[in-house]
Formats: structure tokens, C-alpha cells, sequence
């Protein structure tokens, strides 16, 4: 393995043994529950794994979920939260997990996070290098699910939109509806042009449930020589 950047001081990647496979989507892109396949698929063939996600830092994640309720955050604060969330998720759980030989399943990874900075106006450089320290995934799984999929996926699930997820601190409407529409299309573009520089295999997520799972798990035996 190798990181983006310079990596943690004193970690050497290449003894790292496990694997890190990485599945990225929108709210609604059907992202958790094929999370949950792929583990018990990896787990029926005997492979130990370790989940990850956003805002699952034991240091962290209890003030940055309330920093967000209250809607109050500035964006450079914004940043470092979730830069902090990651960081120690990456040193207490991520590279222990990987140096045991896991395979380490990430409920997305740093593309989702630069690509919220970048569309709120943040430089390209200075994210990135905010990141420096990830470790290059041996797989990324990018569900592309239209975003009239994705309104009608979220409002089925949970009857209203997030705010966060609608990108309402943006100002780009005031109708949620049509807010969100406008901020996962931003989001989208971010990804497209983050696709061949981050190598991701994009996935057509408006398929079903069968069919998207096919094609990660053909993905995922690629890779381990299943």
C-alpha cells in the first residue's frame, strides 16, 4: 500500500497486509446496504473484516454530529472536523486493521469529504493536501445513482430531505427539492473529475439490488484472486 501525501510519520505502508476496499455514494445510492453484502459475503469466505465511515471517531463524532445540527459550522472549521474524524479513525482503526492482514470496508472515504469542500468553495490544492495522510484504496466502488433517484429514494426512506445533504447552506434554492437536485448534480461533477486521477469503478446505481451487488462482487473477487 501507499498514502496520497506523506502519509502518518512512523507508519510504513508497504508492510500493511490487509486490504481496503472503499464504497462511495450519495445518501440513497443504496451504498449501506450493499456495504452490508460485501461483508457478509467476504465473511462467508472466511475473510476478517473491519468497518469505517464518516463521523465514527470516538474523539470526534458526538460534537461534530451536534456542531451540524445546529447548522453553525464555518467552513474551514468544517474542514478540520471531519479531516480530524478521519485522521483518527485512519491511526486507531483503519492501519491497525490492515497491519492484522483485514480487509478493511469504508462507508466512504475521503472523495465524498473534498468533494463537499471543493463545491463550497474551498481551494483544490489545500484539500487535497489536507489528505495527504489516506492511504491509496486497493478498490473504489463509486454508486452513481441519478438525483431524481436519489430524492425519491430519501424521501421514501425518511420522509424529508437533510439539510446537509441538499446543500441548503449553499443558497442554491430555497425549495430542498430542488436544492438537492442542483447540489448532488455539484457533487457528481466533483466525482467525474475525480474519477480517472482516484482510478474509481463507477457503478450504475439505479439498477436493483441484484444487479449492483453482481458487479461489485466481481470487482472485489478481482482483486483477491477469488
Amino acid at each position: 500500500m501507499k498514502y496520497y501525501g506523506e502519509g502518518l510519520p512512523g507508519v510504513d505502508a508497504g508492510k500493511l497486509a490487509g486490504k481496503l476496499i472503499v464504497v462511495e455514494g450519495a445518501d440513497g445510492s443504496g451504498r449501506s446496504t450493499q456495504m452490508e453484502l460485501l461483508k457478509n459475503y467476504l465473511e462467508g469466505k472466511g475473510h476478517a473484516t473491519v468497518d469505517v465511515g464518516l463521523r465514527r471517531s470516538t474523539l470526534v463524532s458526538e460534537e461534530l454530529q451536534e456542531a451540524k445540527q445546529g447548522n453553525v459550522l464555518g467552513e474551514i472549521t468544517r474542514s478540520l472536523f471531519y479531516a480530524t474524524d478521519f485522521a483518527d479513525q485512519l491511526e486507531n482503526r483503519i492501519i491497525p486493521a490492515l497491519r492484522a492482514g483485514f480487509i478493511v470496508l469504508a462507508d466512504r472515504y475521503i472523495y465524498t469529504l473534498m468533494a463537499r469542500e471543493i463545491v463550497r468553495g474551498a481551494d483544490h490544492d489545500w484539500v487535497r493536501s489536507l489528505y495527504g495522510i489516506a492511504l491509496v484504496p486497493d478498490l473504489v466502488i463509486y454508486l452513481r445513482v441519478s438525483p431524481a433517484q436519489l430524492v425519491e429514494r430519501n424521501f421514501r426512506k425518511n420522509a424529508t430531505l437533510d439539510y446537509w445533504e441538499a446543500g441548503m447552506d449553499l443558497g442554491l434554492s430555497r425549495d430542498i427539492f430542488d436544492s438537492f437536485i442542483r447540489y448532488q448534480r455539484l457533487i457528481q461533477k466533483e466525482f467525474t473529475q475525480m474519477q480517472q486521477e482516484y482510478d474509481f469503478h463507477v457503478v450504475n446505481g439505479n439498477r436493483s439490488v441484484r444487479s449492483v451487488a453482481g458487479e461489485i462482487t466481481a470487482q472485489v473477487e478481482g482483486l483477491l484472486g477469488i
